[in-house]
């Protein structure tokens, strides 16, 4: 079996009407922006897919690259890192050089969202793109769900029922039919962090659980 490339939407993608309008406002604005869907980070053959909500304004969206310039990569890559999935120097640069070993890294909605909030068409528009990326990772073992849309978008992009499945942090779901675990965490936006409501300690539990799955001995 080999792995394909999946399938990402164009640059100027038309399929969400209030992101493109979105976007064309950030082009005025931002001009020197990657302002475009922000394509997956990390290798197709990974064995840990990890799944956010969608690019942050001035994060992705600026640099091109998931959690890329935002306060939510300053956790998730350190972490990644210190877990043994990374090497190099996170500088927060799409072009710093650091790199994720065995874990690829995407998002529910490529495009950055108003407010940072999607809507559900905006997730069904997205999803084939998620699908398609699932199928290409032949070596796919667990998936980390960063937050409730994060873990909404995997559960229906499998085929289940929402209701099914209930978002917890550090819950481990173990889906039907050989399917890959499913693990959820708190996102690791500056809000969780900075009301508390997800930790460090609290964030490196979800990775420890992951390597413990996949008996990595960390």
């Amino acid at each position: 079996m080999t792995s394909f490339t999946p399938s990402m939407p164009d640059h100027d993608c038309t399929l969400c009407p209030r992101l493109v309008a979105f976007r064309h406002d950030n082009q005025e604005k931002y001009p020197d922006f990657f302002n475009g869907p922000v394509p997956s980070f990390g290798p197709i053959l990974a064995s840990i897919l990890v799944v956010g909500l969608a690019p942050g304004l001035k994060g992705a969206n600026c640099t091109g690259r998931p959690f890329t310039g935002d306060y939510a990569g300053d956790l998730l890559y350190p972490t990644l890192k210190t877990f043994g999935f990374a090497s190099g120097d996170f500088g927060a640069r799409a072009d710093d050089g650091f790199e994720l070993l065995n874990c690829r890294i995407t998002n529910a909605v490529r495009c950055v969202p108003p407010q940072n909030k999607t809507i559900a068409q905006e997730e069904t528009a997205c999803r084939p793109f998620l699908i398609d990326e699932m199928k290409a990772m032949i070596n796919l073992k667990a998936i980390v769900a960063l937050g409730g849309v994060g873990h909404n978008a995997v559960i229906q992009t499998l085929g289940f029922k929402k209701s099914q499945w209930k978002f917890g942090h550090n819950v481990r779901h173990e889906l039907p039919d050989g399917l890959p675990v499913l693990f959820d965490s708190y996102h690791c936006s500056r809000y969780n962090t900075n009301t508390g409501r997800l930790t460090e300690d609290m964030f490196h539990d979800v990775f420890r659980s992951v390597c413990h799955e996949l008996n990595l001995g960390v």
